[in-house]
């Protein structure tokens, strides 16, 4: 990975310790340890700093879930590929097509790298209260999916923004937030698109 000359030194550091526990991520305690600092503040400080230069991407809501940002840092607006909710043949993809529009939002919005997202219109109430139709939904590209994930996939042809219920030895269950869908199993076409990390309400 090129790191820039301008990068303090501990942060050149911090970038490889991450790198090299990417599976299993590290407390801050943790990495003060690693990079001999004198408090976790200091670690904070810098965790930050590679944020606002675009070397590292981070979870609000949990600080273990980050992304290092391989190569050059992210501009700070990116661009997603917006694809409408049609129907598509049995072993077609809703990425296959072309995109409607593309989208600048910006890149702190996401929490992984911008070449991996992309983003569908959303239509129907079944996913109320959290999507609305017309709302802008943002995935991350994604075959699988931990159980209760909120997914974009395709099924019996259609694709579809739904929570995952995974049975064991058996199609996943799918389930609709509204709770006047009722949830019914995966088709035997079913793909999984991409895990749905953000939503832009149009309303």
């Amino acid at each position: 990975m090129a790191i820039r000359k301008q990068l303090h030194p501990i942060q050149k550091k911090l970038i490889d310790i991450l790198l090299e526990n990417v599976e299993d991520p590290l407390t801050v305690r943790e990495l003060r340890k690693l990079l001999d600092v004198s408090s976790t503040s200091v670690v904070a400080h810098h965790l930050k700093q590679l944020e606002k230069k675009g070397y590292l991407k981070r979870d609000p809501y949990n600080p273990r879930n980050y992304q290092v940002v391989q190569g050059a840092p992210e501009k700070q607006i990116t661009y997603l590929n917006l694809y409408g909710l049609a129907q598509c043949g049995p072993k077609g993809s809703v990425l296959d097509g072309n995109p409607i529009d593309r989208v600048a939002v910006s890149s702190k919005l996401l929490s992984f790298p911008s070449s991996e997202g992309f983003m569908v219109k959303a239509k129907g109430d079944s996913m109320l209260p959290k999507i609305n139709e017309g709302d802008l939904v943002i995935a991350r590209k994604a075959v699988d999916a931990d159980d209760g994930n909120v997914i974009v996939c395709v099924n019996d042809g259609q694709v579809i923004i739904k929570k995952i219920k995974k049975v064991f030895r058996a199609l996943p269950i799918l389930i609709s937030l509204n709770q006047k869908y009722d949830p019914f199993t995966a088709g035997k076409d079913f793909r999984i698109e991409g895990i749905v990390k953000g939503v832009i309400s149009t309303m």
